[in-house]
């Protein structure tokens, strides 16, 4: 049998971290905001942010006039397809 054993330092980079808790503080507010791409790949958390209102789009052509979006921590589906 193998044993896992997670790191208890392991967790989510420095600029993910800033994404994450800039789409957090903005959802606060109750509104939509729009990610260019995912801004982790982390499917649960993806979750748990659109849960609270994020939306991830894949070009600003699919952003409302008038919408707010977030620019993640990695590159964007519009500069790397």
């Amino acid at each position: 049998m193998v044993k896992v054993e997670i790191d208890p330092g392991s967790g989510f980079c420095g600029g993910v971290i800033r994404a994450i808790t800039s789409a957090e503080e903005y959802l606060r507010g109750g509104g939509t905001l729009y990610s260019l791409g995912d801004i982790v790949h982390n499917e649960a958390e993806l979750s748990r942010l659109r849960e609270k209102g994020l939306v991830t789009v894949n070009s600003l052509s699919e952003v409302p006039d008038g919408g707010t979006v977030l620019i993640r921590a990695h590159e964007t589906p519009e500069t790397h397809p």
